[in-house]
């Protein structure tokens, strides 16, 4: 039983994050799930439910009793309009409890296999945290887990009938969210070279060369920061004032969050490449549509990122 405990917890991982939008949080989440299993395991009865079932009761109560008068995690396009002024304050909001992405590194490959396209992604988790918890809770087990409405309804002790209106609702408060479709794979020959160009042009801090790379209504936000800019005018500037500000010396390296790709940056900084931003990109066919920008140590961490390039 322990074993099989154990097996189901990338996954597990992967759902307390999309109910509480924190690597950190999630991990703690799901490490109560593991406690409270392993307490209860002699009263739990196979011909009711599986072992993942169980298990997913287990953490999605643990979800919702965690995020008890708790305030959402958002994006800084969740909070207010964009801004068009490149030089306004570059403040953080530390009391903000920021969204977070999350690392694929930590997808083992039977999590990987339960990670639909598109249903980890930056964009949809964020909105799934507008959603009261109970809806949010019952979307991802409807539609992004696939169990049935009787299976949900026991899961969080309801009915079937409170499961579909909760579903209506929920689905309702994602109809502004890009469908699946339209988000590119990360793997993509297309989009491996529109990334390829991106780092040539940041590198090179060329802004004209960035800004060719956008689609005309291409978003950047930069948690926890709560400024965020919408089109390729106002992103082009504000690249202007970063490599203003931060100098032309860069250097960036690979990685994927939330199913998308993901550029680190590593700013030129006394005879070393430093540790400046985790950038995780939503690429379409037009373009680069999305880049929100990270510079949190406690995302640093989850990532593993060195200090240093190199070091």
């Amino acid at each position: 039983m322990d074993e099989d405990l154990d097996s189901y917890r990338r996954e597990l991982l992967v759902h307390c994050y999309r109910m509480v939008g924190s690597v950190h949080e999630a991990e703690d989440l799901v490490q109560e799930t593991m406690l409270r299993a392993w307490r209860t395991r002699d009263r739990y009865e196979p011909r009711l439910a599986s072992v993942r079932t169980w298990l997913y009761k287990i953490a999605t109560n643990v979800c919702l009793t965690a995020l008890r008068g708790r305030a959402r995690r958002p994006l800084p396009s969740g909070l207010g309009g964009p801004s068009d002024d490149p030089d306004a304050p570059l403040t953080p909001s530390l009391e903000v409890p920021w969204l977070q992405p999350f690392p694929d590194a930590l997808l083992d490959d039977p999590a990987a296999r339960i990670v639909r396209r598109g249903s980890l992604r930056l964009a949809l988790v964020a909105a799934m945290q507008v959603l009261p918890p109970r809806q949010r809770a019952v979307l991802i087990l409807r539609d992004v887990l696939e169990f049935g409405a009787a299976e949900t309804a026991e899961l969080l002790e309801t009915s079937p009938a409170a499961v579909n209106s909760a579903l209506q609702r929920a689905r309702a408060g994602l109809s502004g969210v890009a469908a699946e479709e339209e988000i590119a794979e990360p793997d993509d020959a297309e989009i491996a070279a529109v990334l390829d160009r991106y780092v040539r042009s940041f590198e090179a801090a060329d802004v004209d060369g960035l800004v060719a790379l956008l689609t005309d209504d291409a978003v950047m936000e930069m948690p926890p920061v709560p400024l965020w800019y919408r089109g390729r005018r106002d992103y082009g500037r504000f690249m202007a004032r970063v490599f203003a500000m931060a100098g032309a010396d860069w250097r960036m390296a690979r990685t994927s969050a939330n199913g998308q790709p993901a550029l680190v940056a590593y700013r030129r900084s006394e005879g070393a490449y430093r540790l400046h931003t985790l950038q995780v990109f939503t690429v379409t066919p037009r373009g680069v549509a999305r880049n929100v920008v990270f510079q949190d140590a406690r995302v640093f961490a989850a990532f593993d990122l060195p200090e240093i390039l190199g070091g």
